[in-house]
């Protein structure tokens, strides 16, 4: 199935999963993908994902969701930039999500990585998508 937005559709896949409970969700595997988990990882939004390969042969990535108390630790999880419109951003105005206790994660020359990370290097580019 061809997806126009492979990325929204991960972020989608996430919140479906953590809406009805489940402790793991699988989605295909790419690099963008790969490296937005990472960064929601380090900052501590899930548990861990592992590469692997679906019954076609095809890369999958099975994530392991986090909850606190029975609720998903994500509250929020949106795409901001999206195919039709992107959304760039200097380090100067890198949005804030929920007055620092959120964290936009942002595609720049020095890769993927939080908004935090993006002002200590001191780099803007294309936010993806905002985490709370």
């Amino acid at each position: 199935m061809n997806v126009s937005d492979p990325l929204g559709d991960m972020l989608t896949r996430i919140r479906n999963a953590q809406m009805r409970g489940k402790s793991t969700c699988l989605t295909p595997a790419s690099k963008l993908r790969g490296w937005v988990l990472d960064v929601l990882k380090e900052e501590g939004y899930i548990r861990a994902y592992e590469s692997g390969q679906d019954a076609r042969g095809m890369p999958q990535f099975e994530i392991s969701l986090k909850y606190f108390e029975g609720q998903p630790v994500i509250r929020e999880l949106s795409r901001v930039s999206k195919p039709g419109r992107r959304v760039y951003s200097n380090v100067k105005d890198m949005p804030r999500v929920r007055n620092g206790l959120g964290v936009s994660i942002v595609s720049t020359p020095r890769g993927v990585m939080s908004d935090a990370s993006a002002r200590d290097a001191n780099v803007g580019g294309e936010v993806l998508c905002t985490v709370f």
